[in-house]
Formats: C-alpha cells, sequence, structure tokens
C-alpha cells in the first residue's frame, strides 16, 4: 500500500504543479476535473476520499495503541517500533494526498472562476470600446 500511496502522491503533485502553470497541459487538466466533477464520479471521489480519512484513522488508532504498550512496558520492542514507523509513514501519506487533493480541487475551482472573470471583463471592455466610438462618431 506504501507504493500506491507514493505513486498517488506523486501523481498528485504533478497534477498540482502542471495546474499552477499556464500550459497546454493545464487546459487538459482543467477539461479532465470538469468530467470527473460531472455526474457519478463525484460520488465515486467522495467514497474515496471518505474511505482514505477512514484508513487514516485506523492508521492513527493504531499508532495510538502502540504508543500505549509503550508506556505499559517501559520500552519498545523492536516488532512495536517496524509496525509504529509504518503506520505513521502510511498516515503522513494518506494526509498528504488528502492535503494535495483538497489543493487540486480549490486550484481547479479559482481557475474556472478566473476564466470566468476574464470573459466577463473582455466583454465589458468590447462594450466600452463600442460606446466610446459612438460617442465620438455622434459628436
Amino acid at each position: 500500500m506504501i507504493q500506491l500511496l507514493f505513486t498517488v502522491l506523486a501523481a498528485e503533485a504533478a497534477a498540482t504543479a502542471v495546474l499552477l502553470f499556464n500550459t497546454p497541459l493545464r487546459k487538459l487538466l482543467v477539461l479532465g476535473l470538469d468530467r470527473l466533477k460531472r455526474g457519478r464520479s463525484t460520488v465515486m471521489v467522495k467514497t474515496l476520499a471518505a474511505t482514505a480519512v477512514l484508513v487514516l484513522a485506523s492508521s492513527i488508532y493504531s499508532m495510538a495503541e502502540i504508543r500505549l504498550r509503550f508506556a505499559e512496558l517501559g520500552a519498545p520492542t523492536p516488532t512495536d517500533q517496524i509496525l509504529m514507523s509504518r503506520h505513521l509513514l502510511e498516515a503522513s501519506l494518506l494526509g498528504y494526498s488528502l492535503f494535495l487533493a483538497l489543493i487540486i480541487d480549490r486550484l481547479h475551482l479559482y481557475i474556472g472562476e478566473l476564466h470566468g472573470l476574464r470573459n466577463s471583463m473582455k466583454a465589458v471592455m468590447k462594450q466600452n470600446r463600442v460606446i466610446g466610438t459612438a460617442k465620438t462618431g455622434s459628436s
């Protein structure tokens, strides 16, 4: 599962980098995210996010149990140390992945809003030019 989390994290980091800079890949990714947010796929994304949160909570709970065993025994066993480090790595990767998913979602929203604002500003500028030429033509 750790390899899968590293792959997901790398893909999300790449998607975030693509969204930050205006490239042709950005348009392609925004179109893909637009399609992903329509229809039934939103349910799938929410389900995956909820599953990731549950796995994160389970990993944190397991770390808490291991921590209690540390307190009872006084010194951690090598097995507990390995389990603790594995759960810590899994929890941190899941947390980073959920955070990057949130960042990607917000960037997608802001790019859409920016595109709409630019279009409305172009329309207003065009309307101002038409009004300005009409005023100079009538005078």
